[in-house]
């Protein structure tokens, strides 16, 4: 939800849209290392253009359109009363516009459209001024003079998340239509596991050290990995590469197993998981209130 302030969804969410730019820089090194993208002499070609050059720049690509679109779209609603609905067609074209930028920079384009979503969101969150959230889901919003960006967040989200549902429900269609060609690699019975159980769990470990995020918060962000359309993503930009016949044969179907793996895995678990994450929540909760009111009373 937009407005939802929940450590775990937001670190779940957060890192959804970070983790396929920032893979950006290993993949380029990887297929360097295979022979199938130049890196430059001791790899300063791909430390300046890969590491230096494309990260930064996706970031700023984004937050400039981002930042850009949102305040042209409004200053038309308010001064003119122009620019008003198609919002959905506002998401779209925002995304298409900063990956297509960043592409053409050499700059990473998923972290364009991540920082592009942002410095929308960001824009709203200005024009309250630090107010809470209000209900703005009516269209005569859309060209009020202090509500006007909260509508068009509000809309550009909700048809966001709708988009995200079918295409959730035709990859996974199409992961399984794919899997009846998949070939398991010998690779895939110590590589899944490896990733899922071990590799997965250290790095969000070693990434919340100092964060101060409880141990139950942990180990869920430690199950709940995401491997999804940016696995897919990269599968793709590196076949087009020029990877060897076999070679991308075998990363093809190691990929779809550990997507297919993930879909499972976390889809049986995610009910039962969450329901008992939600009493824990609820409980520490009313466990907070009944410290706080104790300290009131031992104060008066």
């Amino acid at each position: 939800e937009p407005n939802d302030r929940d450590p775990l969804r937001f670190a779940l969410t957060g890192e959804a849209g970070l983790n396929d730019g920032t893979a950006f820089p290993l993949a380029m090194l990887g297929l360097g290392l295979l022979g199938v993208h130049e890196l430059g002499e001791k790899g300063w070609r791909w430390a300046a253009v890969d590491v230096l050059w494309a990260v930064p720049a996706g970031l700023m690509i984004g937050s400039g359109l981002g930042w850009a679109v949102s305040r042209l779209v409004i200053y038309l609603r308010r001064t003119h009363r122009e620019a008003v609905g198609l919002d959905d067609f506002l998401a779209l074209g925002l995304i298409c516009l900063s990956y297509g930028t960043a592409l053409l920079a050499h700059a990473a384009g998923f972290l364009a459209v991540f920082a592009a979503g942002l410095a929308l969101r960001r824009a709203e969150r200005q024009s309250r001024g630090g107010r809470p959230p209000e209900d703005v889901r009516d269209a005569a919003l859309a060209t009020h003079p202090e509500k006007a960006p909260a509508y068009m967040a509000e809309a550009v989200l909700g048809f966001n998340e709708q988009v995200e549902r079918l295409l959730e429900v035709g990859l996974v269609l199409l992961l399984g239509g794919m899997l009846t060609r998949v070939r398991p690699p010998w690779e895939a019975f110590w590589f899944v596991p490896l990733l899922a159980l071990v590799i997965r769990p250290v790095a969000v470990i070693v990434g919340l050290v100092g964060s101060g995020v409880s141990a139950f918060r942990r180990d869920l962000i430690c199950w709940f990995g995401i491997r999804g359309i940016g696995s897919l993503y990269y599968l793709m930009y590196a076949v087009d590469h020029g990877l060897p016949g076999d070679l991308a044969r075998r990363l093809t179907d190691l990929t779809l197993l550990v997507v297919a793996v993930s879909v499972v895995m976390h889809g049986i678990s995610a009910t039962p998981l969450m329901a008992r994450y939600r009493r824990w929540t609820e409980a520490r909760h009313k466990r907070r209130r009944r410290e706080a009111l104790v300290s009131s009373l031992r104060a008066d």
